[in-house]
């Protein structure tokens, strides 16, 4: 293995995409220049200390860029590299990260003022919508449910000014090119997959707290929610 080439450390949470990431810029830098061999799986393993497994992972995902070209047992950098827009990745994260600190912000305390006002014809609809969410929905499919999901809560809190703050937030994130370039990528489908699949049950958590009206209980069940899906699009998708 080339002594030369220096790699960041791994944390155990999304271990292949933190790899395959690595790799790419050192790629679009030149550090791993076109028509390089890469190192065997067994030497990144060791040198990320991660499992093989993780490492087949990050490599299967530069092939499907078109970066990593499969010669036998072995991979190599193409000779020829497709574009690849680093820059607007960044700025894709960048929104991403900009959103959901946002909605950190706005979402557990406008959801914990809605338990807290709503009136049962309200949590009969929150519950109605939630029971639509399935694991098995396109994701277009589970966005347009997701807004009237967030909507109809979020309307519930008595406050005209805050629900006017929060339908700009839930605008942005639903009228973005680049959010929505993200989610529909055929490289990520497998993430966006795991990503619709614990949101549907993060949805639930939510209707049953919004059924108990229970302010404490939806402040944590939306911060939670946020938080998992912000960190899940920043650290799996590409």
């Amino acid at each position: 293995m080339n002594p030369n080439l220096t790699f960041e450390p791994i944390s155990r949470e999304t271990v292949s995409s933190q790899i395959r990431s690595q790799l790419l810029r050192m790629v679009t830098t030149g550090e791993l220049a076109p028509g390089t061999r890469i190192p065997s799986e067994r030497a990144l393993s060791e040198q990320f200390g991660v499992a093989r497994t993780s490492v087949r992972e990050a490599l299967q995902g530069l092939v499907s860029l078109g970066v990593v070209e499969r010669r036998g047992n072995r991979s190599f950098v193409a000779e020829h590299l497709p574009e690849i827009d680093i820059a607007g990745l960044d700025d894709r994260k960048g929104f991403v990260k900009e959103l959901f600190e946002t909605r950190r912000i706005l979402e557990p305390e406008i959801f914990a003022l809605a338990a807290e006002r709503s009136d049962s014809v309200t949590r009969a609809r929150v519950a109605q919508i939630a029971s639509e969410f399935d694991t098995a929905m396109k994701v277009d499919e589970f966005r347009r449910l997701d807004r009237v999901f967030h909507t109809t809560i979020a309307n519930a809190c008595g406050n005209p000014l805050l629900t006017e703050l929060y339908g700009k937030v839930l605008d942005r994130l639903f009228h973005s090119e680049g959010f929505a370039s993200l989610l529909s990528d055929e490289l990520n489908r497998s993430e966006v997959r795991a990503i619709v699949t614990t949101s549907v049950e993060a949805h639930h958590e939510l209707a049953k707290a919004f059924a108990q009206a229970d302010p404490s209980a939806m402040a944590k069940a939306a911060k939670d929610h946020v938080t998992s899906v912000e960190q899940r699009m920043l650290a799996d998708l590409i």
